[in-house]
């Protein structure tokens, strides 16, 4: 992604500041696994959406003060004992070039920096991303500083900017969707190496691998989340992702994966029989499914409020339902079909945005609809993902093989 990228974030970001304020954005720390062992390093998908930068412990400074802008980075000071250890940290040339700030500075300056600006400038906002899933979850720096910025200029005010940037990245610029057209690409190619060498009495996790040695070899390291490779019963399980257990003849195999490339993920589901061959009772469901997609992809457009796309959904699969004599009452559906039919999709798996809104250009969704049987232990879920676009939606996984006839006929070549 060129610098010009991040460069344009930051911009839109910064127009939304009050005069008076400062903001600070924290790359993060990769947290302890056990012992010496720590998780891999992971960036906070909003500081690397504004900066370019995918290291540790960076902190992005934005300051506006009587009108001007000024932007600077925080980095680790070289350290060539470590270096010996774990490699060398970026440096001030290497975050020029990537996030476009000419402002660099080593991270022990941090706090003096910013007793610098507080006591020099009538400082009466302080921008941080408090982003919070759930109440118990452990606190972030940014939360930590936040305390810390109460305790000690308690006449400062907090301001959580995250909504501004979940704002912004709900529109997807062309560079981003080139990157998730590339994800999607890569994960195509891993679903057709899975259905090239899936074999009856094979263990979930053997098929998945197929899927994981695709990504190594284009190069991508991560996936976009946990795989799920659920064959039968295990399909009705809507985040199951043990993959521990056999497929067998007659059962059907419910994949829901992705790739990340340049950070940015792609979300795809696809249920395919091991065998080859889709029962005939398979197929009536798969198609009750496979409709509902259609429908909710022709649908999609800009100025449908977002929640209607799951009333279509559910329409459809309830009156599929009520044909196959699983339920008797549109709102019954809700035993079979038990989730919403789309989120946004970006550089998180789960994008950020606000979803009581209508559709706009430029949005990324996902389409899922699925039906979970468990006293037949059928499990079906379809997934694509759709570009809002001008006049409707592009889906970006079009190319991804679907219809049973498609699946049925790759799978016997």
């Amino acid at each position: 992604m060129d610098k010009g990228f991040f460069t344009k974030n930051r911009k839109q970001l910064e127009e939304r500041l009050n005069n008076d304020s400062i903001l600070l954005l924290f790359a993060g720390t990769a947290p302890y696994k056990s012992a010496d062992e720590l998780y891999q390093f992971i960036p906070n998908r909003n500081f690397y959406y504004l900066t370019g930068i995918d290291q540790s412990k960076i902190i992005l400074l934005v300051s506006k003060i009587d009108g001007k802008i000024s932007e600077k980075l925080f980095i680790e000071r070289p350290d060539p004992i470590m270096e010996k250890w774990v490699g060398a940290t970026i440096t001030s040339e290497e975050a020029i070039e990537l996030s476009g700030i000419d402002n660099i500075e080593y991270l022990d300056n941090f706090e003096g920096a910013i007793g610098s600006i507080l006591s020099r400038n009538r400082i009466e906002k302080i921008y941080l991303d408090l982003e919070r899933q759930e109440i118990n979850t452990s606190m972030t720096e940014a939360q930590n500083f936040a305390k810390i910025i109460n305790e000690k200029y308690p006449y400062i005010q907090i301001k959580n900017i995250y909504y501004d940037i979940a704002e912004l990245r709900m529109i997807k610029s062309d560079e981003e969707i080139e990157l998730i057209k590339k994800a999607i690409e890569v994960t195509n190619e891993g679903i057709m190496n899975m259905l090239d060498n899936i074999k009856l009495g094979m263990m979930e996790y053997e098929i998945e691998a197929y899927f994981d040695f695709t990504l190594k070899k284009n190069g991508i390291t991560n996936r976009a989340f946990e795989t799920i490779a659920a064959r039968g019963k295990n399909a009705t399980i809507l985040h199951y992702s043990q993959n521990n257990c056999k497929a067998e003849d007659g059962d059907l195999i419910l994949f829901d994966l992705g790739a990340q490339y340049r950070y940015y993920n792609a979300d795809i589901s696809r249920t395919f029989p091991i065998n080859g061959k889709f029962t005939e009772r398979q197929k009536q469901i798969y198609n009750i499914v496979l409709k509902a997609q259609k429908a909710v992809e022709e649908a999609a457009r800009p100025g449908l409020p977002y929640k209607e796309l799951n009333e279509i959904a559910k329409k459809v699969l309830a009156e599929g339902c009520k044909e196959l004599g699983l339920i008797n009452e549109d709102k019954e559906i809700s035993k079979y079909y038990f989730h919403g039919v789309s989120h946004y999709l970006g550089a998180d798996t789960h994008d950020v945005g606000i979803y009581n809104i209508d559709l706009k250009p430029g949005m990324v969704i996902t389409n899922e609809p699925g039906l979970y049987i468990e006293e037949e232990e059928i499990g079906i879920r379809i997934e694509d993902d759709l570009l809002i676009t001008e006049n409707g939606c592009e889906n970006l996984s079009k190319n991804i093989i679907k219809t049973v006839e498609e699946i049925e006929a790759a799978m016997n070549k």
